[in-house]
C-alpha cells in the first residue's frame, strides 16, 4: 500500500455488453495501493449500488466516490433520474435549480456515490465554446453566481459533496481542452468569470475543479492552470480564502500535459496546489512517480499529507445515512415535470398535430466515441399520446446537437446543415436537442422548439409539448 495513493482517483467504466467485470482486475490492484477514491461513468442502479459497497469494504479506508452528475444522477446511472442541462434549469428559476441539487444528491448517496462532480461555474460568454454551452448556469456573472451557490447549498445539505468547475473559468475558450490547451488572453475581465466561484465557496463548497486552460495574463508561464501555483495558491486559496479540496480535471485530457508526459503532469499539478489527481490514464505510473519525486522532495511531501487530511475533512462532511428508499419516492415524476417546464419555443407558434406524423432525424451527436442514448423516445411518447406516427405523416425533424467533447466545435457541421436544408419545408416544426443558439442555424422561418439535450427524458418531455400544442 502506497502513502502517496490516497491523491489518485481512477475511472471506472460501465461496459454495456460485460458490466463493470472487465474493471474488476484493475479495481483490486487499486485497492490494495491504497487509492483515495474512484470516478464512475456509467452503470445500471443495482450494478453501481453494489459496486460502491464493494469498494468501500474492500477500501482501507473511506472512499471519495464521485461521478459527472450536472444532469442529474440518470446522466450517468440507468434508472435514475434524468434532469434537463442547467441552462435549462436556471431558466426555470432557483426554486428548480435547488430541487435538481436535492434530487440529485439525494439520488447519489441512494447507490454509495458520495459526491457530485456540480455545478459547472463557467459562462456561457462565447458563441464558439465547444465544451461548455448549456452545462453553464447562464451568461450573467451575478445570475450564475446566485445559482451556483443555491445548487452547492442544496446538494451539500442533501448528504453529497459538491464541486465548482472549471476553476478558474472555461466559458471564454474556443477550444476544447479535451483536445488541446485552450488560452484565455484576458486579464482584468477574468474578475467577472470569478464571481460564481467565490459564491460557491462562500456556500461552503466542498472542493473545486481545476481547468486545464491556460491564463498568460495570470500566469506568464503558459502553464494550464492545473499548474499554475499562482492561480490555484494564491489567487484560489488566499484570496477566496477556499480551504476545501483542490482537483484536477480529467487527466486524461489533451489539456492536462502541459507539454509533458502524465506523469510529470500529476508532479505539477500537485505542486502546484492540487489535492487530488483525478482519472490519470495510468494510475500505477502516477503513484510510482510521486513516491519517487516526495524522496527528494520535502514540499511535495507536505502537500500530499495535507492533502489526505483535505480529503478525510471532505470526507467527514459526508452525511453518514444513506437516503431511504421512501426518501426518493416521486424524484422521477418531479423530474419529468422539470424537463416539461424546460422545453420552450424558439421560433414561430407551436406546432399543432393534426394527424399522423412523420419523423426525420438529424443526428449531429453521431460518431463518437461513446454510446448515445436512444433516439426513439420522442416517437414512444407521441405513440403513447395516441399520436400515430407513421412514414407519410406531418414531418417533423428532431435536431440531435448536444454538447460532445470530441467534436471540437460549438455548431453543426456542415452535413447537418445541409440535410436540415433538404428537410425542412416553410412550415416544418424542428425540435432542437441543443443550445438555443442553434436556431440561428437552423434553415427557414419554420417554428423551432428547444428541449435543450438528447436525453431520454427530454425526447419524452419534447413530445408531450408537441402532442399537446
Amino acid at each position: 500500500m502506497s502513502a502517496f495513493a490516497e491523491v489518485v482517483l481512477p475511472a471506472i467504466r460501465w461496459d454495456a455488453e460485460k458490466g463493470f467485470a472487465p474493471a474488476r482486475a484493475d479495481i483490486e490492484r487499486w485497492l490494495k495501493l491504497g487509492v483515495g477514491g474512484f470516478i464512475l461513468f456509467g452503470g445500471e442502479k443495482g450494478a453501481v449500488q453494489a459496486l460502491t459497497r464493494d469498494l468501500q469494504e474492500a477500501a482501507h479506508g473511506d472512499l471519495l466516490i464521485a461521478s459527472d452528475l450536472e444532469r442529474g444522477a440518470g446522466q450517468q446511472v440507468q434508472g435514475l433520474t434524468s434532469l434537463p442541462p442547467l441552462l435549462a434549469l436556471a431558466g426555470l428559476g432557483r426554486e428548480a435549480v435547488v430541487e435538481a441539487a436535492t434530487i440529485t444528491a439525494h439520488e447519489a448517496r441512494s447507490v454509495g456515490i458520495n459526491w457530485v462532480l456540480a455545478p459547472v461555474c463557467d459562462l456561457d460568454i462565447e458563441p464558439r465554446n465547444p465544451i461548455v454551452q448549456t452545462r453553464s448556469l447562464g451568461a450573467d456573472a451575478y445570475d450564475v453566481a446566485h445559482y451556483a451557490a443555491a445548487w452547492t447549498a442544496a446538494c451539500q445539505a442533501a448528504g453529497a459533496l459538491a464541486c465548482a468547475k472549471h476553476f478558474p473559468g472555461h466559458g471564454r475558450t474556443t477550444l476544447d481542452s479535451h483536445a488541446t490547451l485552450p488560452v484565455v488572453s484576458v486579464g482584468r475581465e477574468l474578475e467577472r468569470d470569478l464571481l460564481p466561484f467565490r459564491r460557491a465557496v462562500e456556500a461552503g463548497v466542498a472542493a473545486v475543479m481545476t481547468a486545464h486552460v491556460a491564463f498568460p495574463a495570470w500566469e506568464p508561464s503558459g502553464v494550464p492552470a492545473t499548474h499554475s501555483r499562482a492561480l490555484l495558491r494564491d489567487l484560489l486559496r488566499h484570496d477566496l480564502f477556499f480551504s476545501g479540496l483542490t482537483v484536477t480535471d480529467a487527466l486524461i485530457m489533451e489539456g492536462a500535459k502541459g507539454g509533458s508526459s502524465e506523469v510529470e503532469g500529476c508532479l505539477r499539478a500537485l505542486r502546484a496546489g492540487c489535492d487530488l489527481l483525478l482519472y490519470p490514464r495510468d494510475p500505477e505510473a502516477a503513484i510510482d512517480g510521486i513516491e519517487s519525486a516526495a524522496r527528494s522532495d520535502r514540499g511535495l511531501e507536505t502537500h500530499t499529507a495535507q492533502a489526505s487530511l483535505r480529503r478525510e475533512e471532505a470526507l467527514h462532511r459526508v452525511a453518514a445515512d444513506t437516503p431511504a428508499p421512501g426518501a426518493l419516492a416521486g424524484y422521477a415524476e418531479r423530474g419529468a415535470a422539470l424537463c416539461q417546464a424546460s422545453v420552450k419555443m424558439l421560433r414561430g407558434d407551436p406546432p399543432k398535430v393534426r394527424g399522423a406524423v412523420s419523423i426525420e432525424i438529424v443526428d449531429d451527436d453521431a460518431g463518437g466515441p461513446y454510446p448515445l442514448p436512444p433516439r426513439g423516445a420522442f416517437a414512444g411518447e407521441l405513440k403513447r399520446l395516441g399520436v400515430e406516427v407513421a412514414a407519410k405523416g406531418e414531418r417533423v425533424v428532431l435536431l440531435f446537437a448536444d454538447v460532445k467533447s470530441w467534436k471540437g466545435r460549438a455548431g453543426l457541421s456542415a452535413d447537418s446543415v445541409a440535410r436540415l436544408t433538404t428537410l425542412i419545408g416553410p412550415a416544418t416544426p424542428v425540435i432542437c436537442f441543443g443550445h438555443p443558439r442553434r436556431q440561428l442555424e437552423i434553415p427557414g422561418l419554420g417554428p423551432v422548439v428547444c428541449a435543450w439535450s438528447g436525453d431520454e427524458a427530454m425526447q419524452r418531455a419534447a413530445a408531450q409539448r408537441f402532442a399537446n400544442g
